[in-house]
């Protein structure tokens, strides 16, 4: 769950934003378009699960400053 905490959006208009600070809804438009494969797929999905549950609290803790 640290990974996550601290995963950054390697490309595009997010670059270099933690996931979590990513909006909802640009999220819900990438799953629909198709999350890449792999570990960031995997992380954006979950990112999405979270913030659709409204559990970014518990993210929040969890990143290094």
């Amino acid at each position: 769950m640290v990974s996550l905490a601290n995963a950054k959006m390697p490309y595009g208009k997010y670059k270099d934003r933690l996931l979590v600070h990513i909006p909802e809804a640009y999220l819900v438009w990438y799953s629909q378009k198709g999350f890449p494969k792999g570990k960031l797929g995997d992380q954006l999905a979950v990112m999405l699960e979270i913030k659709m549950n409204g559990l970014e609290d518990l993210i929040y803790p969890l990143i290094k400053k």
